[in-house]
């Protein structure tokens, strides 16, 4: 890529890198973690119950202010709200990776999602924004998407080595490093955009109703499984999320400058994009979840067994984001993202049938091959569809909208698959089955369910328009 920006001197291969070491940071950090929880329980002397904490409060920041972080894009200049969250990000992981307290580290991670949920919308923006060529738009998001699928399956792998031979504190503290050049990057290489408006345009109202009903609805499915679907906790949450919801649609028709203008989906891409969006990450992120636990507990693989039998999948998502990138301007997203979505359900069908006798060769390698060239080209064309056609002030509301959704799709999909597992492990176990068949099942049956969700996602997919 020889082009410039308006900027003089600013290149677009450096401005693609900076976007992409961002959303591999956010992406990491959602999966890395897992690894570590053992250790962090046993050092910081966590209560059980209370160790979720350290996930859902990231989760629970990143899906409340992702949507407001994509506005504030708009509003306040890409590349002044790019700063703050990789900054933010940045000093999070450093107060977590020194944390001596559970609460520390608890708001540290609440933190680390609020800047994530900063960063990865006017990572987003910045890309929208500059490139305008229809090939190179696509080469760019081929690269951003295939950093969010692998950066997943990178996280698993990371985090088992880090944790054994560093201790679990670097898989915070690595964050540092990668965070102080990511600003650097920034400050050199994107261009500001100028302001539509600050806080006169900023729908203050819709900003706070919006980010509550999100935390609202996020807490009662992140307890759901514990505390049941009928606990007060669970159902207060949700109803007060859909009081939530409903008061922001209704400020967002009476409020002159909107957080959210309801008129973006009249846009018949960005409303199918995310819908697709929804089920596929839903079904992606569950997967990494969920096939951990099939060649650890299943399999009887050791954590960096585990992390090396991702590779497959890691590269297939790789290599479908880069093969789409030049086929998506030419034929569009639609015909791409149905045959990424079916690609990927065969894959999940697949794999689901893996037991404690199956091998490597056998039951993983070819289909989650299958599901990482799927899920690559679905990331590249998602994106496309879902930021494409989207007027300029309106481009960091189109991908925060994008990411929100993702982060709700992983959140509820995984708490679904969980809960359907869940079930029928415990129902086999009831029956006096042996306890490695009984999570298999288990685990089988929460990746047929993630199959389900691509094949839902494809038939959304054909919602999609066509390219004229």
């Amino acid at each position: 890529m020889t082009a410039t920006l308006n900027k003089p001197g600013t290149r677009l291969g450096l401005v693609l890198a900076v976007c992409c070491l961002a959303q591999f940071m956010n992406v990491l950090d959602a999966s890395v973690m897992n690894v570590a929880l053992p250790s962090i329980f046993e050092d910081l002397r966590f209560e059980r119950h209370d160790l979720q904490w350290v996930n859902s409060a990231y989760t629970i920041a990143v899906c409340g202010f992702l949507l407001l972080g994509g506005r504030l894009a708009d509003l306040f200049g890409q590349r002044r709200v790019f700063l703050f969250g990789a900054a933010l990000f940045t000093v999070a992981s450093a107060v977590g990776g020194m944390a001596t307290s559970p609460g520390t580290l608890i708001a540290a991670r609440g933190f680390q999602g609020l800047g994530a949920a900063v960063m990865a919308p006017a990572s987003l923006t910045v890309l929208g924004t500059t490139f305008r060529d229809p090939t190179a738009r696509a080469k760019a998001f081929g690269w951003w998407s295939a950093v969010s699928g692998t950066g997943g399956a990178v996280g698993v792998l990371l985090g088992g080595i880090v944790t054994e031979s560093l201790g679990w504190r670097w898989v915070l503290l690595i964050n540092v490093p990668l965070g102080i050049a990511l600003v650097s990057m920034i400050r050199g290489a994107v261009p500001e955009t100028p302001s539509n408006g600050g806080r006169k345009a900023l729908d203050v109202p819709g900003a706070f109703t919006v980010t509550l009903g999100l935390m609202a609805l996020v807490y009662g499915i992140a307890q759901s499984h514990e505390l049941g679907w009928g606990s007060w906790q669970v159902a207060g949450s949700l109803a007060l999320a859909v009081v939530l919801f409903a008061f922001f649609l209704r400020q967002q028709t009476v409020s002159s400058h909107p957080l959210m203008p309801l008129g973006i989906f009249r846009n018949r891409a960005v409303t199918a994009a995310n819908i697709v969006a929804f089920f596929a990450i839903a079904a992606l992120f569950s997967t990494f979840y969920f096939l951990t636990l099939v060649l650890q507990q299943v399999m009887g693989f050791s954590p960096l067994q585990t992390g090396l039998g991702y590779l497959p999948l890691s590269i297939g998502i790789a290599l479908g984001g880069f093969s789409v990138a030049r086929i998506v301007p030419k034929i569009g997203p639609r015909p791409v993202l149905i045959a990424g979505l079916l690609t990927a359900t065969v894959g999940l069908l697949w794999v689901s049938t893996a037991d404690e006798s199956s091998t490597f060769l056998g039951s993983i390698l070819i289909p989650t091959t299958l599901l990482g060239l799927g899920m690559g080209a679905v990331l590249n064309a998602t994106t496309n569809a879902a930021t494409s056609g989207v007027p300029r002030e309106q481009a960091g509301l189109a991908s925060g909208l994008l990411n929100t959704i993702r982060q709700m799709g992983s959140a509820i999909g995984l708490v679904v698959l969980a809960t359907m597992s869940s079930a029928r492990a415990d129902s086999l176990l009831a029956q006096g089955e042996p306890l490695q068949h009984s999570l298999g099942s288990g685990f089988g049956l929460a990746l047929f369910g993630a199959g389900v969700f691509t094949f839902c996602g494809a038939l959304a997919a054909i919602a999609v328009p066509r390219k004229k």
